[in-house]
């Protein structure tokens, strides 16, 4: 499981929130639609029985963010295989953000995004706002029935809300059975609209970053738009394959488009002279729209004491970053029906084509520019371990632990002059934890 989220909280780190709560939806969807039958049989659920599943997750970076999530999720099956699925989840993050800016050999001061305070970087360090944090609260809802023989349908909504951002989503799906249920295809869509209101207002892209405590009088030339809006369509199709009665295949075209405000109102680029001191800084300033393409495949084999579950993603887009994911599990089962489960995903992106760590105060700015870390080039890579067991009762537990690690790169900017001896593109470290409960 992981934090999936695109609001501001994700800003905190990519992987907190993979990009689309919406194309998840829809994935997840498909996922359910598309194991239709086999998924059924093998939980053996009962008619008018409400399953409920609760975790618990911790995740922490080295000297950044940490977030805190609970999750409880019920699902309930009736009459004529027709299911009910509920999710709320709390996430809790606190710690610290980068602000964009780049690294200096001399002490910064920073005013926060509120314009109430102000907090000062160390020399060679990673300008970091140590006062992030927020709070989302997410729900969703997601109906399930037969429409006809080998149709079914699935609806569902979703509500999630944060200090300054609110988003409302509805997606629905249809998946239809051939080959004696052996064969499934299947299609979604998705529709969101967002809201984003953050403290201390909107500020005009490529505007000039000002103290606002030493110069409250310009505190409002570039920051005066309280809020703004954007719009994302996702559209899924798929088809899912059960090769032999051990295997199960899926394959998944995705497209997303977002139109609106796209920039994060909470980050800056640097303007540095031919010695890499910083001569000012201006907010970043992206494309009001951007469209993705993603391809997915996913393979599962049943040996006699495991299953293996390997997955690869192919994702491109019109800001020119490509990205693959290869995501590997095996659960392996012990003798007293509890299991191990090693986990391994690798992750590698290129970076968006306007992003860069700083830009020349002698050059002209660019129509958009980002310094933002998560659309740069990087790898980054998760291994874990999960086990899991059953109470006498017949409930299922398991824990989870895992580390990740990514590696941001320079994409053909480098440190000089002054800059030398600084890591500009610092490696990021993090622990995850999880502790879940089925009843």
């Amino acid at each position: 499981m992981q934090l999936i989220n695109r609001t501001k909280s994700a800003k905190a780190d990519p992987k907190l929130k993979p990009a689309n709560k919406n194309l998840k939806a829809l994935l997840t969807t498909a996922t359910c639609a598309l194991l239709g039958s086999q998924a059924v049989q093998a939980e053996n659920v009962k008619e008018d029985a409400w399953q409920f599943d609760t975790a618990l997750m911790y995740y922490g970076e080295t000297d950044r963010v940490t977030a805190a999530e609970a999750i409880f999720a019920a699902k309930k099956t009736f009459k004529n295989d027709e299911q009910l699925n509920l999710k709320l989840t709390i996430d809790a993050l606190t710690g610290a953000s980068a602000n964009g800016a780049i690294a200096q050999p001399t002490i910064e001061t920073y005013t926060r995004p509120s314009g109430k305070g102000q907090y000062d970087v160390a020399a060679n360090e990673t300008p970091l706002d140590d006062t992030f944090r927020d709070t989302r609260v997410q729900f969703t809802g997601q109906w399930t029935q037969p429409l006809a023989e080998n149709y079914t349908l699935s609806a569902g909504g979703n509500l999630s809300k944060e200090y300054d951002y609110l988003s409302l989503s509805v997606n629905a799906n249809l998946a239809r059975d051939f080959n004696q249920k052996n064969t499934t295809v299947s299609a979604g869509f998705a529709f969101s609209q967002d809201t984003i209101t953050p403290e201390g207002g909107i500020p005009d892209g490529l505007s000039t970053v000002v103290n606002q405590i030493l110069n409250p009088d310009d505190a409002c030339t570039n920051k005066c738009t309280n809020d703004d809006n954007k719009t994302i369509v996702d559209l899924l199709f798929g088809v899912t394959q059960v090769i032999n009665k051990r295997m199960i295949t899926q394959f998944n075209y995705s497209y997303s488009q977002a139109d609106g405000y796209m920039t994060d109102p909470f980050k800056m680029v640097s303007l540095v002279n031919e010695r890499g001191i910083t001569q000012s800084n201006i907010y970043e300033s992206r494309p009001d729209s951007r469209a993705k393409h993603a391809f997915y495949g996913q393979a599962k084999y049943h040996f006699d004491n495991s299953v293996v579950d390997a997955s690869y993603r192919y994702m491109t887009d019109d800001w020119e970053i490509d990205s693959h994911t290869v995501d590997t599990r095996l659960r392996y089962f012990l003798a007293d029906g509890s299991y191990l489960e090693p986990h391994f995903r690798y992750y590698t992106q290129t970076a968006a084509q306007f992003y860069q760590t700083y830009l020349m105060a002698d050059q002209a700015i660019p129509e958009f520019v980002s310094a933002d870390y998560r659309i740069g080039e990087m790898d980054a890579y998760t291994v874990g371990l999960k086990y899991g067991f059953k109470m006498n009762q017949g409930n299922d537990v398991a824990l989870r632990l895992e580390y990740y690690k990514q590696t941001p790169k320079s994409s053909g900017q480098e440190a000089f002059g002054d800059l030398q001896g600084i890591d500009l593109f610092e490696e990021l470290d993090a622990i995850i934890l999880q502790v879940s409960y089925s009843f």
